[in-house]
């Protein structure tokens, strides 16, 4: 069985399944048929509106938030796929305080879904600094289906490293 780092944390089951899809070539038609296509958020300006959206429909009393980009520095070789930054600054006598959301540019041409829980994660550590039990309620409050998609969102790192892209061309096709 080939490494499987992302999926450690699951049932052996469930990593035997996944190792099996992979020697057989199957793990892409998997992902194909699962998430078609990839998302339409191409730029920062995109991914700015985005996370407001949902920033404003789930956590609107939360601390404003400074910055929102796509970084092409994060890479999962630091196990990050986004990062949520808290910087406090005394300025004047008064305590500043910025909130930055930066998502790894591998989420440009990924399934919109993917995007989508990278940002619901992010945007939950505005109230919950610790991935602790109310982490992921909050998580799951904003994205049902959370837990799932962060499962499939490690098959995909998966296919990544052991056998490249996925969706190379799909952002071609998602335009016609």
């Amino acid at each position: 069985m080939s490494s499987l780092k992302y999926l450690a944390s699951y049932a052996p089951d469930l990593q035997q399944q996944i190792a099996q899809l992979l020697s057989q070539n199957r793990l892409t038609d998997y992902l194909l048929q699962k998430y078609p296509t990839v998302s339409d958020i191409p730029n920062d300006a995109a991914l700015r509106g985005y996370v407001m959206d949902l920033k404003n429909q789930y956590l609107k009393k939360s601390q404003p938030l400074s910055k929102i980009v796509f970084d092409k520095k994060i890479h999962v070789v630091n196990n990050a796929l986004g990062l949520h930054s808290f910087v406090s600054r005394v300025q004047g006598g008064k305590l500043k305080s910025k909130n930055e959301i930066r998502i790894s540019t591998l989420f440009k041409n990924a399934p919109h879904e993917f995007l989508n829980m990278i940002v619901v994660h992010e945007l939950a550590h505005l109230k919950e600094k610790n991935h602790n039990k109310a982490f992921y309620q909050l998580c799951r409050h904003m994205l049902p289906d959370y837990h799932q998609i962060e499962f499939d969102v490690r098959v995909y790192l998966t296919h990544l490293e052991e056998k490249g892209e996925v969706y190379m061309n799909q952002s071609v096709i998602n335009k016609a």
